[in-house]
């Protein structure tokens, strides 16, 4: 099967699974994609599983701006194979809180030298950039991974300034990250 008929063979996979009642409600909160069907966590996990890791087709999925494109796109890209750089650009293109905690849980905490990048994104001027740094950091804190004195200062003040300024999402995720990194 070429890569164009995967991915229309999962996109026709979304409508049985379609929940217009959650896409409804992700509309009316602010998550705006070209298409989302509403498709449930766990269907997506099933769908993921049936292709396996696959990092053609997880790229090829990222670029379209469809909900469940991108969340399998962080379940079927294998983390072995993501480079710091693909991981930085797709960073940037994070649209929503829910897909910055796919991105993070999924897939980024699996990257090697990933705290790097997410100390450059807890710093950066997108909001969605700073939630995935933070959950990126709790979950590296969580496998206990340690911050140099220079990169702790940068983390606390990073922190102090989410919490001052930002929106409930990011004072969420930097919250969590603080106290994954104090225990």
């Amino acid at each position: 099967m070429t890569l164009e008929e995967k991915i229309k063979r999962i996109k026709r996979s979304f409508r049985p699974l379609m929940n217009g009642m959650t896409a409804a409600s992700m509309r009316q909160k602010g998550t705006h994609y070209k298409l989302n069907w509403g498709v449930s966590q766990m269907d997506l996990q099933r769908i993921a599983e049936e292709y396996g890791k696959d990092k053609e087709l997880a790229i090829a999925l990222w670029q379209e701006d469809i909900r469940e494109c991108k969340i399998l796109a962080t379940l079927i890209m294998p983390a072995e194979q993501m480079s710091l750089a693909l991981a930085e650009e797709w960073l940037t293109q994070i649209p929503t809180q829910e897909m910055a905690e796919w991105a993070a849980f999924h897939l980024f905490q699996h990257i090697d030298d990933i705290t790097s990048l997410a100390l450059r994104a807890i710093r950066s001027d997108n909001a969605m950039e700073r939630i995935c740094g933070y959950h990126i950091l709790s979950r590296s804190f969580f496998k206990g991974i340690t911050l140099d004195e220079t990169s702790e200062k940068v983390f606390h003040e990073s922190v102090e300034t989410s919490l001052k300024d930002g929106a409930m999402g990011e004072k969420h995720a930097a919250m969590n990250s603080l106290s994954r990194y104090e225990r």
